[in-house]
C-alpha cells in the first residue's frame, strides 16, 4: 500500500508543478492589469483660483488682451519680451511605471552564460524559456536614456533574470557583422524578415517582459546556436 501511494505521488508531481506555474502566471497577469487600471485613472482637474487683480487700464495681471482667462504669456528672462513657454519635461523613455528596461549583460554574466550548454527548451508555462521570442523595452546603444519595445530571442535564464538577443527588422542589417538572418515570423505583425544581434547579450527582469511574441522553430534556433558557438565562444 505504501508503494502505491508513493507511485501515485510521483505521477502527480508534474501536474502539481504545471498547476503552480499556472497560478503564478494568473497572479502576475492580475497584478499587471491592476497596475494598468490604476495608471489609467485620470487626474482631477485643478480647482480654479481667485480672480486676478486688474490694473487701472482694465488688463488683468500680466494676461495680454485677447488671451483666455486664467492664462499668462511667458517672457524671456533676458529681453522681457513675450515668448513661447517651455514645455514641462516628461519621464525619460524606459522609466515609466511598469516598464522595466532591459540591460546590457555584464562581462561576468556573459562568460558564465557561455559556459553553459545552449539548449532549446520552450515551454507553454507563461515563463520566458530558451527558444521563445518576447517583447521588452530595449535602450538604444548610443543613447541609453532612449529606446523602444523590441522582440528579444531568449537564450538562457537564471532565476528571475532572462538572457536574450535583440531582433531588428531593418533591411540594412542584412550582411552586417554580428547580425544573423532569421527570416520572417509571427513575432512581427507585418511578417517582415528579422535579424538577431549575436554580440550584445541583454538581461531582462521577469517583470520587464511586455508579452510573449512567438516560439522560434528548432531549426532556426539551432542555426543561431551554431553561430554563437563558432564565432562567440558559446558551448
Amino acid at each position: 500500500m505504501a508503494d502505491f501511494w508513493k507511485n501515485l505521488a510521483e505521477k502527480a508531481r508534474p501536474l502539481w508543478r504545471l498547476l503552480a506555474k499556472a497560478v503564478v502566471r494568473k497572479y502576475r497577469e492580475d497584478q499587471a492589469r491592476t497596475a494598468g487600471s490604476e495608471r489609467a485613472v485620470p487626474r482631477p482637474a485643478p480647482k480654479p483660483g481667485p480672480p486676478a487683480a486688474t490694473s487701472k487700464t482694465g488688463a488683468a495681471g500680466s494676461r495680454p488682451a485677447g488671451s483666455p482667462r486664467g492664462t499668462t504669456r511667458a517672457t524671456s528672462k533676458t529681453t522681457g519680451k513675450p515668448g513661447a513657454a517651455a514645455p514641462k519635461p516628461g519621464p525619460r523613455p524606459g522609466t515609466q511605471p511598469g516598464r522595466v528596461p532591459a540591460q546590457v549583460a555584464r562581462n561576468s554574466q556573459v562568460a558564465a552564460l557561455q559556459r553553459r550548454k545552449l539548449a532549446y527548451a520552450p515551454e507553454p508555462d507563461g515563463e520566458a524559456d530558451p527558444g521563445e521570442i518576447v517583447w521588452t523595452w530595449v535602450p538604444y546603444e548610443d543613447d541609453p536614456s532612449q529606446g523602444k519595445d523590441r522582440p528579444v530571442l531568449v537564450v538562457g535564464r537564471d532565476g528571475g533574470t532572462v538572457f536574450g538577443l535583440m531582433l531588428s527588422s531593418q533591411d540594412s542589417r542584412d550582411g552586417q557583422r554580428h547580425w544573423h538572418p532569421l527570416g520572417p515570423g509571427n513575432w512581427d505583425r507585418d511578417n517582415r524578415p528579422s535579424w538577431v544581434r549575436l554580440d550584445r547579450v541583454l538581461t531582462v527582469a521577469e517583470d520587464g517582459i511586455r508579452r510573449e511574441g512567438a516560439v522560434l522553430d528548432r531549426a532556426r534556433f539551432d542555426r543561431v546556436a551554431a553561430a554563437l558557438r563558432a564565432e562567440y565562444g558559446w558551448h
